[in-house]
């Protein structure tokens, strides 16, 4: 079906909200007094430009630490940043670029081998460098530094200036005394991880991995000076406790991290400052500014440090201050425009940086992938470089990538064949069951005909009904298709012959499922989830729970007979579902329906034999399964659908749902098709690009089952990614085949593919090459 559209304990308030508010920045004219909490580079930077684009201005920065002090070692900045502070201050530009060190290369050490990936590009320096640089720019510029002093609260500068710049970090003073209004959320992961360095530059930016008897252990390293390099180690908070790390001082750490990764450092010793594990922890704030005080870098948002550097946001964030304080007349102007610009790119770097810590947090999952594999999943975690992108960077590292995945000459990942029990899809690609509604009493129409033969013509591996239901009452709406009668099934088998007969070689598979308490309402159209004004059926469900409390009806718990009688309507349906020669049978638990109702903690409170724990809320989707099974040609295969997480407190969780697949997988389910949520309707789904596909990783790789990726997948370059990734067999897309029902055969024109994988319908073949859009000189 389609997709439907650990917080920190809070700070203590200021004794009064008056008392602490900030001024109103409602005076015309650009701010000429203006205080920034925190001397870091952000800070500083946003001090230097301020000030050169009006010397008029009294700018003052408060730090706490000496200048000489400063925590961690190397900063890594992208030709991007550096192309922003080029623009707006050249002198800063060229002091920095006479330190920066470069390079292109990333080396990904995984089991003793070595797997070398370039044209990268990484700029880096020295943070002290760094930030002696950016002392030097500000006194030149006049602005006041005060090092070793505690700036006043945020709230107290804000009466004596115009504005008040926040740069006070991830645990910043000024976020925390306002918290009521900025409304932050910190979430703490689940690494451990330690700054330190080595007195030697490496070659490339390094990734490595250490099996230890306590677990797995993974290195990032790169060079920022002629002699100099980063060096962090990062473990699971249960592998740091384990390897006894939590008993250790600096200098027993240091020690040990050096010995673990011997090789990488040849032998070397590693050397910190002021270095202590840490974990991670996300920042995000509702709101950026509060009257005239506004937050920037860490203070307002983090970033894993596996994507890049938070020095970097920071500065980012810094030159578009700057820029929206230039160009609007009123401070709340510039403070409003300053958000709704970078807070965009913010998340988009948040989301990526998320992924990327998680990658690295599941990494004992990984492990076993071959060397090469492995380091095409690493490079690719973010999902920000991509297939496409690293051919262009690397193609001979690609080539050997696609080699070992079974590509043959010339066709991309995703038109390999791929072989579930008897079935050969020809390619990777699924249309994903999108309910139509237009069924009429359970009979699919000339609206499904069409619909089904033409995506089916467009090229896909598989094109999958809608959720085909196996009872009047366990239909979604009036609207959905069904196969509880023979005149259904006759309506279905108009529709396979069809597909079979003008779309040689695309499988055809059916979906079936039972609305359960998400039963009786409307058409989407009409108004999603809402009961019927009339006409409404009973619903049964695991547990009398409605869907909407006072909106949706409350079902009735199925009891023995009830269960019993739901497993015939499945079987019956499967058969009917053989004899309209479908090639693939679908068993939907997801998404709130009956069967994923059994299964979620939230919406199954039984304390029969059906209820309670996982085993027992695992026992009827099983059986229908079994049942199913049994009646499904031997030949023919069967996935089921579920949903991974149900993105909700007490939910299914991501380790619960390895346990719901492995389950399915021991009696016989040939691919698990993982999708996410739908459960329950305050559930908080984390969007995204791809942003269901870790969960389908974290099943292939613990389970060992062919699994299909779905979930904001819309590109053929993500789809190749992610099967190269070995994160998925088999890539699900809904909304991408209603914008374009032959996006298949477009990926494979677009790509130069002309292979059997992605024949064109021979009426069509005028059409295979993009039209001419215009004459061009």
């Amino acid at each position: 079906m389609t997709p439907r559209p650990e917080p920190t304990p809070q700070a203590a308030r200021p004794p009064t909200a008056e008392a602490a508010r900030p001024a109103t920045p409602e005076a015309a004219g650009p701010p000429l007094r203006i205080a920034v909490i925190g001397g870091g580079p952000g800070g500083l930077y946003a001090a230097a430009l301020l000030k050169r684009l009006d010397p008029a201005r009294e700018v003052t920065v408060w730090e706490r630490n000496a200048p000489s002090d400063t925590f961690g070692f190397g900063v890594v900045l992208s030709d991007e940043t550096l192309g922003g502070i080029r623009d707006a201050d050249p002198a800063v530009y060229e002091a920095l670029r006479r330190e920066l060190v470069r390079w292109d290369d990333i080396d990904v050490v995984h089991r003793g081998h070595r797997t070398t990936s370039t044209g990268h590009g990484f700029a880096a320096l020295g943070r002290r460098r760094l930030l002696e640089l950016l002392h030097a720019r500000c006194t030149e510029l006049g602005v006041q530094l005060r090092f070793r002093a505690e700036a006043p609260p945020a709230a107290e500068l804000a009466t004596a200036h115009d504005l008040v710049i926040a740069a006070d970090g991830v645990h910043s003073r000024t976020r925390e005394a306002h918290d009521d209004h900025f409304r932050p959320t910190v979430t703490t992961h689940r690494c451990r991880y330690i700054w330190l360095a080595a007195d030697f530059p490496l070659e490339a930016f390094r990734f490595e991995t250490a099996e230890t008897e306590h677990g797995v252990m993974q290195l990032h390293a790169y060079p920022f000076s002629a002699d100099s390099s980063t060096v962090i180690v990062e473990m699971r908070e249960e592998v740091w406790r384990a390897a006894g790390f939590d008993e250790l001082d600096e200098a027993e750490s240091t020690a040990r991290c050096a010995k673990i990764f011997a090789e990488a450092l040849g032998g070397r010793e590693l050397r910190a400052n002021n270095s202590a594990w840490t974990a991670f922890r996300t920042v995000v704030n509702e709101r950026w500014s509060y009257g005239n005080t506004v937050l920037i870098g860490d203070a307002a948002h983090t970033a894993h440090f596996s994507i890049g550097s938070g020095t970097k946001l920071a500065v980012e964030d810094a030159l578009a201050l700057a820029r929206q304080l230039g160009e609007h007349p009123t401070l709340t102007e510039a403070l409003t425009a300053y958000e709704a610009e970078r807070r965009p790119v913010v998340e988009s770097t948040q989301r990526a940086a998320l992924a990327s810590l998680r990658w690295f947090e599941e990494l004992a999952g990984r492990v076993d992938r071959p060397p090469r594999r492995f380091a095409f999943d690493l490079l690719t975690r973010s999902r920000r470089v991509t297939h496409a992108n690293l051919r262009l960077r690397d193609p001979a590292f690609t080539d050997t990538v696609e080699h070992d995945f079974g590509c043959p000459p010339g066709t991309p990942p995703m038109f390999t064949p791929f072989r579930l029990r008897g079935l050969t899809l020809r390619n990777r690609i699924v249309v994903s069951p999108m309910d139509l509604y237009v069924a009429e009493d359970g009979v699919p129409g000339d609206f499904h005909l069409v619909h089904l033969g033409a995506r089916a013509l467009g090229g896909p591996g598989l094109v999958m009904t809608e959720m085909v239901c196996v009872s009047a009452e366990g239909r979604i709406t009036p609207g959905c298709s069904g196969l509880w009668t023979d005149g259904q099934a006759d309506a279905w088998a108009r529709i396979t012959a069809f597909v079979h007969a003008q779309a040689p070689g695309t499988a055809l598979g059916v979906q079936l499922g039972h609305s359960g308490r998400k039963g009786s309402t409307r058409r989407m159209w009409e108004g999603i989830d809402q009961p019927l004004p009339e006409g409404n059926w009973p619903l049964v469900a695991a547990s009398p729970l409605p869907y909407r409390a006072g909106v949706n009806q409350t079902p009735r718990a199925l009891d023995r007979a009830g269960l019993a009688a739901v497993r015939e309507e499945f079987t019956a349906a499967a058969r009917r579902a053989a004899r309209c020669d479908f090639d693939l049978l679908e068993l939907h638990c997801a998404h709130g329906y009956l069967l994923s109702g059994f299964l979620s903690p939230l919406t199954n409170h039984r304390t029969d034999a059906y209820g309670g724990t996982l085993e027992g809320r695992l026992r009827f989707p099983i059986e229908v399964f079994d049942a199913v099974r049994e009646v499904w040609p031997e030949d023919r295969p069967m996935t089921v659908r579920v949903s991974a997480t149900d993105w909700a407190e007490g939910g299914t969780t991501a380790e619960e749902a390895v346990t719901i697949a492995r389950a399915f997988a021991a009696h016989g389910a040939d691919a698990i098709d993982v999708s996410t949520g739908q459960v329950v309707p305050d559930e908080r789904p984390e969007y995204g690009r791809s942003y269901q596909t870790p969960y389908a990783d974290r099943i292939r790789s613990a389970v060992g089952v062919p699994v299909v990726a779905v979930g904001a997948i819309s590109s053929w370059d993500d789809v190749n990614s992610l099967l190269l990734a070995g994160r998925a067999d088999l890539c699900a897309l809904a909304r991408p085949h209603l914008f374009d029902p032959h996006w298949t055969l477009h990926a494979a024109a677009e790509q130069g593919y002309e292979g059997p994988a992605a024949p064109w319908p021979a009426p069509y073949r005028a059409g295979s090459r993009p039209p001419p859009t215009g004459r061009r000189e």
